[in-house]
């Protein structure tokens, strides 16, 4: 082969091996840039996720406190009303005994 022709194939097979390389390049940076947005894809649907258990947990949570306040009311409720019945059971004791000492303090007197 005569020198231009070898020189001019040298020029072509590195022009070729630039546009190799370049095409490479590229194809390194797609992929880069689609990795990065499959990341951010995993990244934005397990915060969602997390999100959304965090608001469940939270639901389940006032539920539970929600019931635990009603059955503590309750027992509040019943309560009373044992001490209510308990306080009128003894209230006619209660009038007898304070008529008895007003009566014994009235009698001490004359």
């Amino acid at each position: 082969m005569p020198r231009p022709e070898v020189l001019e194939r040298i020029k072509t097979v590195e022009s070729e091996a630039e546009d190799i390389i370049a095409e490479a390049e590229e194809e390194r940076d797609e992929r880069i840039e689609e990795a990065r947005r499959e990341a951010e894809e995993i990244r934005a649907e397990a915060e969602a996720e997390a999100d959304e258990y965090e608001q469940e947990r939270l639901a389940e949570a006032r539920e539970e406190i929600e019931a635990e306040r009603e059955k503590r009311l309750e027992e509040g409720r019943e309560a009373r009303e044992e001490l209510i019945a308990a306080a009128e059971e003894n209230t006619e004791e209660a009038v007898e005994y304070a008529i008895s000492r007003f009566e014994e303090a009235v009698h001490a007197q004359t």
